[in-house]
């Protein structure tokens, strides 16, 4: 778990760290690879344990975890993820107490999701995890859609429909207004993975060339997806104005926000997409597509919320890079209020921790909670 893993690293981390700095003891186990070791200490002041070895073909495997924590006297199991080992020592968790098990399927359930390596997934899934999910005291989805693919898979557990957080940014709103540069940036920042839509995406910019523009891809590669999309733009002959840059960590990460005046995400399927709340609470106009939860877009006017096809992403992109400055700068405004309002770290925390409650019997259902 570091950041070339993507959302998973920021959300999870910070619901960890928020509910250890609200009271309770948190412990994280993750197996052991050289990216989660490198980044353990991040996790303060959470009790962070990064152990035993990720095998075979990487599922997480752990011999350490397998063996110690279906015996921890922990009050609840809460685990992040499909497909991996997490899930069977979740099953022999389950096998040894009656104490709840949570757990937050992080986007893997989606259509897209679902389809994508379908050959391996669908194995997993019947021997493992439609069981591990089935018995679960409550999944947790980031969005309605989320828990509408849950029940699409037959699922009846109750679920708590929760955001993610997003960290509203100490720097003055809009360093970018008053930017000398003629050349205005588009910024994409995730993962290079086929499901985040870059060929659409370039092939879009292809389109449409817009003038005074330039298209910055910021992110880790991920199975080589890297040099599909550099040849895609040398093909389109737009190596001169799109630039493709490594993962981007800090205030590094968060200068690329302020530097740019819109943020794209032409995704295939999101549970959440924390780069959206990322560049939302930045300042940022947003085009995202239906694949990613973010009908907020439109009803807060911050943005463009399109389907995953390419015209209308170069529809969008032709409306949003022909927007005046000051148009632009409002539509951030707007949407950096309501991350704002939200969105924040301890409030989302504070719902999750209130579902604990419930499940051990200590306090009422919260709102959050929809059940079959």
């Amino acid at each position: 778990m570091g950041p070339s893993y993507g959302g998973p690293f920021h959300s999870v981390r910070r619901l960890a760290q928020e509910q250890a700095l609200a009271g309770w003891d948190v412990h994280v186990r993750m197996p052991f690879s050289v990216e989660a070791f490198k980044h353990k200490d991040q996790w303060e002041p959470v009790h962070c344990l990064v152990e035993g070895s990720v095998s075979p073909g990487g599922l997480g495997w752990s011999r350490e975890i397998a063996r110690t924590l279906p015996q921890s006297n922990a009050e609840v199991l809460h685990t992040h993820g499909l497909w991996m080992h997490a899930s069977w020592v979740a099953l022999a968790w389950k096998r040894r107490s009656n104490r709840p098990h949570v757990t937050s399927v992080r986007g893997m359930l989606e259509p897209w999701a679902w389809s994508h390596h379908a050959w391996k997934k669908r194995p997993i899934w019947w021997l493992l995890e439609k069981r591990n999910l089935a018995s679960a005291s409550l999944l947790h989805a980031t969005s309605d859609q989320e828990a509408q693919s849950f029940r699409n898979r037959g699922l009846q557990a109750p679920i708590a429909i929760i955001p993610n957080g997003v960290d509203i940014p100490e720097m003055p709103a809009l360093p970018h207004e008053d930017s000398p540069a003629l050349t205005k940036t588009a910024l994409f920042l995730s993962r290079l993975h086929p499901k985040k839509g870059l060929p659409m995406l370039i092939d879009s910019w292809a389109k449409i060339r817009p003038q005074g523009w330039r298209l910055q891809i910021v992110g880790p590669d991920e199975g080589g997806h890297r040099a599909e999309i550099e040849s895609l733009i040398h093909s389109k002959g737009l190596t001169e104005v799109v630039q493709l840059t490594g993962p981007l960590e800090g205030p590094e990460k968060s200068q690329a926000y302020f530097d740019s005046r819109l943020f794209i995400l032409p995704t295939h399927s999101e549970n959440f997409g924390i780069a959206v709340a990322e560049a939302l609470a930045h300042g940022l106009p947003v085009i995202t597509t239906h694949g990613a939860p973010w009908k907020l877009l439109e009803t807060e006017r911050c943005g463009w919320w399109i389907p995953v096809d390419s015209d209308a992403l170069a529809s969008a992109l032709h409306t949003a890079t022909s927007t005046p400055n000051e148009e632009l700068s409002a539509m951030g405004r707007r949407g950096q209020r309501a991350m704002r309002a939200r969105f924040g770290w301890t409030a989302i925390s504070t719902e999750m921790l209130r579902c604990y409650d419930w499940l051990l019997k200590r306090g009422d259902k919260p709102d959050c909670i929809v059940e079959h």
